[in-house]
């Protein structure tokens, strides 16, 4: 058996999320059914990064599995290029060793939430954009996001349904960016929660909008409750753009 790591990049919009739901159509279910037609009816499971949610988008995530075939690595990626539909798509495919995870081993994560400014509505970038057709105070938004640098407790930024009990996570680097009417979140930390950057967004948005100012950050922090921090982003706006990993 021979470990591979790949890299996938998919458009989120007509899926279920990334983990297997019954009947429902996700990443893992599109990417197993595939390989389980390559290995004529044998189920082989892949491990993912990290889970996205229904209509989250993927620049990088990560993924591995097993097998047993003896294909040249160069040739697993158009394999599964060719039977994977064209919402997904396989960016690299490398062997790794068999104690490689691709979730436990990976060291942080960076995401992107995008915002559509533009006064008019575009039906082509609906899926892909949060439409925030009113003015923001960037410079309000940037001095919040100060105040999120670092390791904290992020339990009033995680959805209150996550059955994660150690909410501590560092975050090192966020950017925000406008090119046009368009305007940016980067983020890069060692993890993140459940909803947590959806969560971050939609109070900066807060923000930006006059409902909140920058301060109020670190008491929405020290609350530790999730009723105390903004709406949660909508999820077209959001892309895992790449999985770190100390190697």
């Amino acid at each position: 058996m021979q470990r591979y790591k790949c890299i996938i990049s998919y458009d989120g919009t007509n899926f279920s999320g990334y983990q297997v739901q019954p009947n429902k159509r996700t990443i893992q279910s599109v990417i197993e059914a595939v390989l389980e037609k390559m290995h004529k009816g044998r189920h082989v499971r892949i491990s993912g990064s990290g889970r996205t949610d229904a209509g989250v988008h993927a620049k990088a995530q990560v993924i591995h599995f097993e097998s047993p075939l003896a294909i040249p690595t160069e040739r697993w990626e158009t394999a599964l290029n060719t039977m994977l539909p064209e919402d997904i798509a396989v960016l690299s495919v490398e062997k790794v060793s068999d104690t490689f995870h691709s979730r436990f081993d990976a060291s942080g994560k960076e995401y992107r939430y995008v915002l559509s400014l533009s006064k008019k509505r575009d039906p082509f970038s609906r899926n892909y954009t949060y439409h925030y057709p009113y003015s923001l105070d960037i410079a309000a938004i940037e001095e919040a996001c100060k105040y999120l640098l670092g390791t904290h407790d992020f339990s009033s930024f995680c959805s209150a349904r996550t059955d994660v009990e150690d909410k501590v996570r560092t975050i090192e680097t966020i950017d925000v960016s406008c090119s046009g009417e368009q305007l940016t979140f980067r983020f890069i930390g060692n993890g993140f929660l459940y909803n947590m950057v959806r969560i971050l967004v939609g109070t900066l948005i807060e923000v930006g909008s006059g409902k909140r100012v920058p301060e109020e950050i670190q008491e929405i922090l020290k609350k530790k409750d999730r009723q105390f921090a903004g709406k949660t982003a909508p999820a077209q706006g959001l892309y895992l753009w790449n999985v770190l990993y100390d190697s």
